[in-house]
């Protein structure tokens, strides 16, 4: 069996160093306590403490004050857990079924594909109209300078194209041809 590599000097604990995390653990709970008064609170910064003191624990310096070491590391991690919460916002569950429910789409693809064969169905001078006001946002004026034509031609050809699109789209049928 090979030799297992030595650990380095770094990150071995001074040997005293589990016996005083465990004989802290009465004064770090009752210091959480006197902190947030909440009892799950408590045993979370109790246990985040030690999480964190076990994993610096190469920072640790041997002949130092662990008990105060250990009280900064609570302190700041209750700190800390007050301004995450203080970022977070309760929901009321009525709230949020009614911010977070998506409405269906297939309505809308269906819908959208009708008038795409309406459109296709439509003599070319109304869906050349209906494309350039109601597709491209032009005024009746600009459409008018747009196709070569007087506005009263425009509005003749929108009116009739949005007529006939409202048929194909309300019968389901083809527009007979004319």
């Amino acid at each position: 069996m090979p030799d297992q590599a030595p650990i380095p000097a770094r990150e071995t604990p001074p040997p005293c160093f589990s016996a005083e995390m465990t004989a802290s653990l009465p004064a770090l709970r009752s210091f959480a306590r006197s902190l947030c008064r909440q009892r799950d609170m408590v045993d979370d910064l109790v246990q985040e403490t030690m999480v964190r003191a076990w994993s610096s624990r190469h920072t640790f310096l041997p002949g130092s004050n662990f008990r105060p070491w250990l009280f900064t590391i609570l302190r700041n991690q209750f700190y800390n857990a007050v301004r995450k919460q203080g970022r977070l916002v309760a929901w009321e569950p009525e709230a949020a079924e009614r911010l977070l429910v998506q409405e269906p789409e297939q309505e809308t693809r269906i819908h959208v594909a009708d008038i795409e064969g309406a459109l296709g169905q439509l003599p070319d001078n109304q869906r050349e109209m209906l494309l350039l006001i109601a597709g491209a946002g032009l005024s009746y004026e600009e459409a008018a300078v747009a196709a070569d034509c007087k506005l009263g031609t425009v509005k003749s050809r929108i009116n009739r194209g949005r007529a006939a699109m409202r048929a194909i789209i309300e019968s389901g049928e083809a527009l007979p041809e004319a």
